[in-house]
Formats: C-alpha cells, structure tokens, sequence
C-alpha cells in the first residue's frame, strides 16, 4: 500500500481539476455535479460500478464530450478543452482500455502517429523515427516488449494497448496529467509489473495520474487516493492508506457484498455434459462430467487451453479425436448449430469480438439463437421476439434506454448480462461461462453470480473458467485444473485452496497422475 508523497515535489496545486461537472445526454443525466482535483505527483484510483460515470468524467477531460455546467482547471485556471487535440496540447492525456492502433502502421509510426518526423522534404524520415523509438523504449521499459518494426495488425492486445501508453508519454510537451482507463487487462505479469514501474517513475516526475480499475488488488499497489463514482455523483475520496475493500464495496454499490458467493449448494442429477478424451490443436486428452445443478470451475493459468476446450466443446474448433456427449446425444466437432441444438450455450471470453454484434441492438443481440421459435411462416414475429427479450433483460437487470439501444454502447457488465440473456432465452442444458465476471464492477459480478447460482437451481450444467481463483472456491461445487492442454488435477469445494490450484496449474511433469487427475466426474 502507498502514502501520499511528501517534500516538495509533492505539491498539493492540482495539475487538473472538475468543477461542479455535470452531463446530460438529452433526459439522462450521467454526471451530477462532480467536484474534483487531480495533484501533481499522486495517482488518484477512479472507481466505480459500470455506468457510474466513470467513462463520461474521463471523455470531458480529453475534449471528446462537452460539460453541460461546469468547467475543467489546468494549473488553477479555467480551461475549454473543445477537442481531443486541444486537450491533448494542453498536455491531458488517456490511454483507453481499447487501444486504436492503425493495422498497416508499425509500431514506430503508430506511436508518433500524427507526428512523425520530416525530412526537408517531407518525406517521413526514418532514421529520426529509429532514433526516437528506441530512445524511447528504452527510457519507458518497454524495449524488451515490443519491437519497433511490428506492424499493428500483428500486435497482442498486450502489446496494443503499450503503443498507446507510449502515445500518450510522448509528444512536444510533457503531460500534465495521464489518464489509465483498465489498462493491465490485457496485459501478463511482466508487462504488468513495467506498467507500474512507469507509473511510479511518472509520479515522481510530478505528473497528475489518474488509475481507472476494478481491481481492488492493483488499487491499493498504487493509488495515493481513491475517488468513487456512484451513480453518477461523488461518493467521496479516501486516503488509499485509510479505507479497505469494504469501505470501498459500500462506497460504490451502497450495499455489504459479504455475501457475495453464497449460494444453497445441492446434490447434482445426472451427467449432462460427458467429455472423453478430447483431443484438439491445443487440448489433449481431455475427459470431464457436468451434472444438472451443478457448478464445475476451470482453472488454470494463461495459455493452460482452457479457452480452447470451451470453444472445441461449443464446435467452435475442430476436434482431432474423443467425444463429446450432451444429454445422451454425441456432437460432432467443429459445428456450432448442432450444439446449439443440443442445448449448449457458450458465453466467450472476448464478447464483443466473438459474442456480439456491436452496432446491432440488445433485442437482435439477446434474440440471436431462438428466432427459429419466433417464425411464423418463415417471418419473425417482433412482438414475441421483443416480449421474450424483455423478460429476460428484466430478469437479469440489463440497464439500457431501450431494446432499440445498440449493445456496443452499453457498460462492460450490461453487454455481458446480454449474452446471458441470449443463452437464458435459450433455455440451455448446459452453459460454458469463460472469465464471465471479466472487466466488469463489483456490482455487476454479485448479480452475475446471483444469476449462476438460480440457473444453477434450475437444474443447467454449468463450467464456469476463471482466472480469480476466489471467484471459483466461491461459486464451484468442484474445480478442474487445467496446464499444458491437459486436466492436471480434480478439487472438490471443501478441499479447494488458492494453493492447492496453483500447485496442479504450475505442474510441469503431465506424465505423471496428479492428485485428482484422470477423468473428471
């Protein structure tokens, strides 16, 4: 945990500043008289539930949305920040969670975009940009991480989203304030680790930081003070070193989520979901069972194969060998309607690149699998198809405008919230959730752990993967344990411990039985 800087280059005149900050969007008020300051040589953590008002705050601090009443301070004065460019000059910089890389680009020109150096004749001048580049890696730590030359179309999204902390460091004048919208959650341990490094080094350097995550973890590693948002209102501001997870929880939702993994836990029904000896590209000899009513965890670390089994057993991969059996029927790999059909439903890590369809609406969204129900002589009938979204965006809470609303401009959690809708309207035998509570607010995960837990009751088979271990020894009835593409080992809920599942995930001798491992029933 971090204190508040002292001496001299930790002055208290704030670099930036919110003044009575409020923003209506036609009847919908998303910020409320917000009064704020961001001081040099501290990192201010901005939390807060999705739709809290978070998003909207950072946008009038980078000039791509315009205060309704209010004004923004540079230095103590009044400031217009009309346009992200005038913002940018004025040496307020963000780096969003999704990085806007330019596919055709290098990594060089992608930094310097907008700025590239010129020779005479204003032909881009390479050796300048060789020389800045790799100054510059060097001075910000990423040197061992990305290589100049890479194109954008070939990048990580780890490695997209360090092009744009280099955007925002570099430039003719020095930021004043940095602006870290979720940015470690595309990123691994290392690049993690230079991340934090770079915003120490930044604060001593005097400049405003402001550190938007959900990560309670990472929260109290850096921040100074800790902003909450709630409802588009100031909650209030607390000295990292004076508050706790709780406080914070209370803060942000208005209620104790100590509760928060309880469930009514009951003896399972009959397999429903069979698995032997699946084998795929990266999945190798896999065998598992799912229950009715049960809830069975996936854990493992990054690159384990989790993922890919979750596609393979949704017939989104092609199967080299093994079965797959749901409900007394076998699926043939590689064919996504037939398991469908069958009643498996698949809510993907990457929703909106393999789950959504951004520009379309919820309804279309949420109705996506069962229009085949809603025909009537080979037309969709809109008032069922809008009365079976609404029921279901209705019981899973889903905050939107309207089933009009296009799904790509709702918080992280709604558009997750979504796809359950889809898979709910579904009625599945058996739903694959993968990292389902990722990049989402401590609000919405209680809800969506409130939903497996009914689901759960209802009888689906459920295989939950997640990276947040206590998520899993919270909500699983056992735990499987993934690494190398193979089940190194089997927990059940009373002998699962953080330790236990990192012991089978770092396994490194798969010919050898772990405890547990085998078929998992």
């Amino acid at each position: 945990m971090t204190s508040p800087p002292t001496g001299p280059s930790a002055s208290e005149t704030a670099a930036v500043g919110v003044h009575g900050i409020t923003k209506r969007f036609g009847p919908v008020q998303a910020l409320s008289g917000i009064t704020l300051d961001f001081p040099r040589g501290q990192v201010t953590a901005l939390m807060g539930e999705n739709g809290a008002g978070k998003s909207t705050l950072l946008k009038i601090l980078t000039g791509d949305h315009r205060p309704t009443e209010g004004h923004v301070t540079l230095n103590g004065q009044p400031v217009q920040l009309g346009s992200p460019a005038a913002a940018r000059a004025a040496g307020i910089r963000i780096i969003p969670q999704e990085p806007e890389i330019f596919p055709h680009l290098s990594v060089a020109e992608n930094v310097y975009a907008g700025a590239l150096p010129r020779t005479r004749g204003r032909r881009l001048d390479r050796k300048e940009l060789r020389r800045r580049i790799e100054a510059d890696l060097v001075r910000f730590g990423f040197a061992e991480v990305l290589d100049p030359d890479t194109l954008g179309s070939r990048l990580t999204p780890a490695q997209r989203q360090l092009v744009e902390v280099l955007r925002a460091l570099t430039g003719e004048r020095p930021p004043e304030l940095i602006a870290f919208d979720e940015p470690t959650s595309s990123l691994s341990e290392h690049e993690v680790a230079a991340l934090f490094a770079l915003v120490r080094r930044l604060r001593e350097q005097d400049v405003a930081l402001v550190y938007v995550s959900h990560r309670m973890a990472e929260i109290f590693q850096l921040a100074d003070r800790i902003a909450v948002l709630r409802d588009g209102a100031l909650a209030g501001v607390q000295r990292a070193d004076e508050t706790d997870e709780r406080a914070l929880v209370r803060m942000m939702v208005g209620r104790d989520l100590s509760t928060l993994f309880v469930r009514d836990r009951q003896e399972p029904g009959r397999p429903v979901l069979e698995v032997e000896n699946l084998t795929t590209d990266a999945v190798r000899d896999v065998s598992l069972r799912v229950r009715a009513g049960e809830v069975v965890g996936l854990a493992g670390l990054v690159g384990a194969g989790r993922s890919e089994l979750a596609l393979a057993l949704a017939g989104d991969l092609p199967v080299r060998g093994g079965t797959v059996t749901l409900d007394g029927v076998r699926l043939r790999g590689g064919r996504p309607g037939e398991a469908i059909r069958a009643g498996l439903g698949l809510a993907p890590e990457e929703r909106k690149a393999q789950a959504l369809f951004l520009q379309q609406s919820v309804r279309d969204n949420a109705s996506l699998v069962v229009l085949d129900r809603l025909r009537r002589f080979r037309f969709v009938r809109r008032s069922a198809e809008r009365e079976l979204t609404r029921r279901y965006t209705d019981r899973l809470r889903v905050r939107t405008p309207s089933l009009a609303q296009e799904v790509g401009k709702l918080s992280g959690g709604n558009q997750q919230k979504v796809v359950l809708a889809r898979w709910l309207a579904h009625r599945p035998k058996v739903l694959i959730l993968d990292e389902p509570t990722r990049g989402i607010d401590v609000g919405a995960k209680a809800e969506i752990y409130r939903i497996i837990a009914d689901l759960a009751e209802e009888g689906v088979a459920l295989l939950v993967i997640s990276s947040e271990l206590p998520e899993l020894l919270g909500l699983a009835d056992r735990v499987l344990v993934m690494q190398g593409g193979r089940i190194t080992g089997e927990l059940d809920h009373a002998e699962a411990t953080e330790e236990s599942i990192l012991a089978l995930a770092m396994t490194e001798d798969l010919t050898t039985t772990a405890p547990g491992a085998g078929t998992a029933s």
